[in-house]
């Protein structure tokens, strides 16, 4: 299958460099953004032991890279054209710490400390693909930024993106990284995922990227009518809820993949 050539990113090597050295604690079994079932392919330049690529050395191959990462996802059942090229166009490297920069195309969630993961390039696929089934949205809303890599893949698929982050440090991350890539479109806030941004709602579409016990009912009443809303929910056992709004007081609900995402907490943390 074949994806359109795009434009490289603007950004350079030294820029791109400049954003690394960060914390890598908080990454556990228990708090990556990823499918349970599915399996694990290493990326093909990715071995035991090998010296770690630089990032103006890994952007030397990040195309051919991202190329294999998007025919890797068309096998594991990614189909929408959009999203495949919109994963294509956004270097996944340019938002991990350096020092995991030659595992930036694996199939796995990776620390971005403060306890948080940038989520598994599957996840990110499917959850934007989840939300375009039965027509591209316009209007679309993230929970939870982090370094702000699924956002740069939204703002390829979607007319208008926004994104709110909980912790201060991500969304300066985020902000940063999207800077550097000129990624202008998306419109970053810093306040508390779980009760939305009504300020900007309704919209036609809410991807969360954090797990709770429950969808927040702030988010469901921020879908506009016929907007849909994918997010994980759960504790220990976590699966994808995609729900549509049908009208101004009913939504239908939908269980899709299990999964394994990082808890979703309310407040702020500076």
């Amino acid at each position: 299958m074949q994806w359109l050539k795009h434009p490289r990113l603007s950004a350079s090597a030294k820029d791109i460099k400049s954003l690394g050295a960060r914390g890598l604690k908080g990454i556990s079994a228990a708090n990556s953004n990823t499918k349970i079932s599915i399996s694990r392919l290493s990326s093909p330049n990715a071995a035991p032991n090998a010296p770690l690529r630089t990032f103006e050395n890994l952007g030397l191959n990040s195309e051919r890279l991202r190329i294999a990462m998007v025919e890797r996802l068309h096998a594991q059942g990614i189909s929408d054209e959009r999203v495949l090229s919109a994963m294509q166009r956004v270097p996944r490297h340019a938002f991990v710490d350096e020092a995991l920069a030659s595992r930036a195309y694996d199939d796995a969630a990776l620390p971005i400390g403060h306890g948080q993961t940038i989520s598994q390039p599957w996840v990110v696929a499917r959850m934007i693909a989840a939300v375009c089934e039965l027509g591209l949205p316009a209007r679309v809303l993230e929970v939870g930024t982090g370094c702000g890599y699924q956002a740069a893949v939204m703002s390829y698929v979607f007319p208008q993106v926004y994104s709110i982050e909980r912790i201060r440090a991500l969304y300066d991350m985020a902000k940063e990284h999207l800077r550097v890539l000129q990624l202008t479109k998306v419109r970053l806030s810093y306040g508390d995922g779980m009760v939305g941004l009504a300020s900007s709602a309704p919209f036609d579409a809410i991807i969360v990227a954090a797990a709770g016990l429950k969808i927040p009912q702030a988010l469901v009443t921020q879908l506009s009518i016929g907007g849909v809303l994918i997010a994980p929910e759960g504790a220990s056992a976590q699966k994808l809820i995609r729900i549509q709004r049908n009208s101004e007081t009913s939504w239908s609900r939908q269980e899709l993949e299990e999964v394994r995402f990082v808890p979703l907490k309310s407040g702020l943390q500076p």
